[in-house]
């Protein structure tokens, strides 16, 4: 609809031009002179101009998508022509060149689907058994319910210490305020590994072999 409005003022101002009987050829010719005149000077404008013409076509990214551009993350509100408004986590309103879109990398969390996973680093005590440990952090991520079961959770052994153990707990959700649903899975797996670890020092078993 942008596009036709830019042709429709192009078009209505030649055929103005053409009432006035002004000669046509000798505005194209100055039109001409003064385009390459303005092009050395505007070459930013035109950049992001032409930009902005790819992202209304193209679609890389949508107004309500949240993105991710030069480490910031935030929501996108706005494409305009030469420009595009993204809003912060904190509130923030920025505007941003629509060539940043284009010839940056660009993180869009949203542009097929709201599905996002979600990576929780566990540390348990090193005489957790680890097959105990993984099922009850699976068990765990099951039972909250905005955590898909179907990409299902999985529970990875990732490492051991001195004195711990080290788990990666994985799970997925599709809903749009992620960190919310990642606090929970975090206070739930907070209460379940303390039980753990008080059933652990409270077995006195010893310091698992690692030869």
């Amino acid at each position: 609809s942008r596009l036709v409005h830019y042709i429709i003022l192009t078009i209505g101002f030649l055929v103005g031009l053409g009432v006035l009987g002004m000669d046509l050829t000798k505005v194209t010719v100055l039109a001409g002179a003064l385009g390459v005149g303005i092009g050395f000077g505007l070459q930013e404008v035109v950049n992001n101009f032409v930009c902005g013409l790819i992202l209304l076509f193209e679609r890389p990214v949508n107004a309500g998508d949240i993105v991710e551009v030069n480490g910031l993350q935030a929501e996108v509100r706005r494409i305009g022509i030469r420009a595009s408004t993204i809003r912060t986590n904190q509130g923030a309103d920025l505007v941003v060149p629509n060539s940043q879109f284009i010839t940056a990398t660009v993180t869009n969390w949203t542009l097929s689907d709201l599905m996002r996973r979600l990576d929780l680093p566990v540390v348990v005590n090193c005489k957790a058994d680890p097959e105990k440990t993984i099922n009850l952090l699976l068990s765990t991520a099951r039972a909250i319910p905005r955590i898909l079961q179907d990409p299902a959770p999985e529970c990875l052994f990732t490492g051991y210490g001195d004195n711990s153990v080290s788990f990666d707990l994985r799970g997925w959700t599709n809903q749009e305020n992620w960190a919310a649903v990642r606090s929970e899975l975090m206070k739930a797996v907070y209460h379940a590994v303390c039980a753990l670890q008080r059933e652990v020092r409270a077995s006195g078993e010893p310091l698992p072999d690692r030869k």
